[in-house]
């Protein structure tokens, strides 16, 4: 399984938007500054994920949140409202 995920930092008031198959690592990872993208702030939270069958829909699925270029979008799907 592959899961899309955003997570949020605080710190930054961002969020990052992801794809993983190991969603406990990938935390790690971005909260220990192993991630470039987001290794200036180390409490990123998880918000949100979504789980896929392939990494090929879940890489899709990511693309598609992050075309939207939209904090709205993003803080729409984080209160639930996602199918």
């Amino acid at each position: 399984m592959f899961h899309v995920y955003i997570i949020f930092s605080k710190e930054l008031n961002r969020y990052y938007v992801g794809y993983t198959s190991d969603i406990d690592k990938r935390m790690e990872e971005h909260n220990t500054g192993q991630s470039s993208y987001t290794s200036k702030a180390s409490d990123w939270e998880l918000k949100y994920s979504q789980s896929y069958p392939t990494r090929e829909q879940a890489h899709a699925r990511e693309l598609e949140i992050k075309r939207k270029k939209s904090r709205k979008y993003i803080e729409w799907l984080i209160s639930g409202q996602s199918t």
